[in-house]
């Protein structure tokens, strides 16, 4: 199948949760090559995002993505995404040829107060949306920058992703059901939320900074 080349640049909206995640749960979805990184003992910061990619975008779809662990690799260091759902056969396609992502297919329901993603009938997450929202930032648009890797069969990869958007402080409840394959995490109670309006995401090419040492290495199961 063929897809759209690197960068991909993507409009919409999201919201993210952030999580202290306890090192010995995130182990179990971190290749062994990559070092967790604690932020307190025992802890490392993981995130779940949700969003919606409008047509103006180089593909349109939604997403789902679950970082369970900040990680290091020779002295870099960036989140791994050890879950990522889509609906769009062309974002799997290009996904997983370009940055090395797991991504996979799955249904998604959207709506101002929930949205849901389900695959295969399974229940993956729901967000139960709250109607408030809190300006973070009194200037246009927040722009940060952060690296992601991923896994090639015999690659490790690196990339940028550049986000400009609206912040807001939006809570929501996240709800993770006992048969989410990411539920051993337990992300039921993040640190904090947010809304990302007017978003402007730029996935960058990526580059190869290493090579598995362990056959489990490759984020392409």
């Amino acid at each position: 199948m063929s897809y759209p080349s690197a960068p991909w640049h993507l409009y919409g909206s999201a919201v993210e949760s952030f999580h202290a995640i306890d090192v010995e749960k995130a182990k179990q979805f971190v290749p062994v090559d990559l070092e967790i990184v604690s932020v307190l003992p025992g802890k490392t910061v993981g995130s779940v995002y949700l969003s919606v990619y409008e047509s103006n975008s180089t593909l349109q779809y939604h997403e789902l993505i679950v970082a369970p662990a900040l990680v290091r690799y020779q002295g870099k260091i960036g989140a791994w995404v050890s879950h990522i759902y889509v609906d769009s056969a062309t974002s799997v396609a290009g996904g997983r040829n370009i940055w090395g992502l797991p991504k996979q297919m799955a249904d998604f329901s959207w709506s101002e107060r929930q949205i849901a993603v389900s695959q295969n009938n399974r229940s993956l997450c729901r967000v139960d949306r709250s109607q408030i929202e809190l300006p973070l930032s009194f200037w246009d648009k927040f722009k940060i920058s952060g690296n992601v890797f991923g896994g090639l069969e015999r690659d490790i990869l690196s990339f940028q992703g550049d986000v400009e958007a609206e912040l807001k402080w939006h809570p929501f409840h996240l709800n993770i059901p006992v048969e989410s394959p990411f539920a051993t995490l337990e992300l039921g109670s993040p640190w904090f939320t947010i809304q990302f309006d007017r978003l402007h995401l730029t996935a960058n090419p990526p580059s190869i900074v290493g090579n598995w040492t362990s056959e489990a290495g490759s984020n392409q199961g």
